[in-house]
């Protein structure tokens, strides 16, 4: 699943350990996906009203996210919306709006966490539900050592099948820690993870120390009853305006693990805001 990466800090005692992160709402103050929406209308992959929707998604997304079900049943949506996108076109919209979009909403108190874990000799890695078209040039920003993301079936013609290979999503990102750390030698007891959904729970509970970080109503009462830190990042901030050390260029980060991808991500939520708006009316 993982390969290791061009040098990094170094663990020099052993056994090693690793910081997991989650993206949305935990490292960056918004759907990382979503995001992009604006752009992937002006490239052509959604329409005008799939780029309305997803701005209340977003909306929706901040003020509490989607459960296990909206999120499995997002799934099955998503295949069929973001059969036929052109993942090099994706790729190249990412690339091209990802420090306009994406720098000016990661959260000082994440960077700062980032850097703290790198200077204590832990790698760091992204472990997220959105799409590895959108999480891994974020984790090349953020110097990530390694990304975690979900990732689609590509055909022979560059293009999106729809057919999903391996979703990134709740008990699956447990299993991805654990084969990291099978893979790369990391004491899971040692290791730290933050997330700020419920649905992360597997997550959380595979290290020795897991923390609630912006937590949804259930994780946070479940953080309190487990007494795990419970943390408050509220301060989206540019890298380039807070530490030096963060303006060096950053690792490559990789892909440890797999799923649906950027237009899946959009297509599940765009599904969710249309459903919910339905069910309000």
């Amino acid at each position: 699943m993982g390969c290791a990466y061009a040098q990094g800090v170094e663990n020099h005692s052993l056994p090693r350990a690793a910081a997991f992160f989650d993206l949305d709402k935990t490292v960056i103050a918004k759907s990382s996906t979503l995001t992009f929406s604006k752009s992937f209308y002006q490239g052509g992959l959604i329409n005008r009203r799939a780029a309305l929707r997803t701005a209340y998604a977003q909306f929706v997304f901040l003020a509490g996210g989607a459960d296990h079900d909206q999120m499995e049943r997002m799934r099955k949506y998503l295949s069929a919306l973001c059969r036929g996108w052109n993942v090099q076109q994706v790729k190249e919209i990412v690339a091209e709006t990802l420090h306009d979009l994406i720098d000016p909403i990661i959260y000082d108190e994440a960077a700062t966490l980032i850097e703290q874990h790198h200077t204590a000799g832990r790698d760091v890695v992204i472990v997220s539900t959105s799409g590895a078209e959108v999480v891994e040039p974020i984790g090349e920003l953020l110097g990530a050592d390694r990304v975690v993301a979900t990732r689609m079936v590509v055909g022979d013609d560059g293009c999106f099948t729809g057919e999903v290979e391996y979703y990134a999503y709740g008990p699956t990102k447990a299993e991805a820690i654990r084969e990291l750390a099978e893979s790369e030698g990391y004491d899971l007891a040692r290791c730290y993870a933050y997330s700020d959904s419920a649905t992360d729970l597997p997550m959380l509970e595979s290290v020795g120390h897991p923390h609630a970080v912006n937590p949804d109503r259930t994780l946070r009462r479940e953080a309190v009853a487990r007494e795990w830190p419970v943390l408050d990042f509220h301060r989206p901030v540019r890298l380039k305006q807070r530490l030096p050390a963060l303006s060096v260029p950053p690792r490559p980060a990789l892909v440890a693990a797999a799923a649906i991808g950027a237009a899946a991500a959009t297509a599940g939520l765009v599904w969710y805001a249309s459903r919910r708006r339905a069910t309000v009316a």
